[in-house]
């Protein structure tokens, strides 16, 4: 409907915990998500167990749709992709209020 990639997930963080933490923690969520990204091969192998009769490569179409460039950095598509989502979930209802989008970068 809007051309845009559907948010399947993101990480949180609270905004009562010190901005300086904040860009540490996402630091890191990045370097671990880099480093997957990097040896993915061996990640799908580890998720095997999990892949619920999956072959390795269904597992890993499976864990690309959520593990991918967009996980690394958002940019402009994947931010307005959340806005988008966000806003309609919103409109129709499905949360309490509109939620404005704080990125830490």
């Amino acid at each position: 409907m809007t051309g845009l990639p559907l948010p399947l997930g993101g990480n949180v963080i609270r905004k009562d915990i010190p901005r300086q933490t904040q860009i540490e923690v996402s630091e890191i969520l990045k370097e671990s998500i880099d480093y997957g990204l990097k040896h993915r091969e061996a990640g799908v192998e580890h998720s095997m167990p999990l892949a619920r009769g999956l072959d390795k490569e269904g597992a890993d179409r499976f864990i690309g749709m959520y593990v991918n460039d967009f996980t690394v950095d958002y940019g402009p598509t994947g931010r307005n992709a959340i806005r988008e989502f966000l806003g309609r979930a919103s409109q129709q209802g499905l949360i309490p209020k509109k939620v404005e989008l704080e990125l830490v970068e």
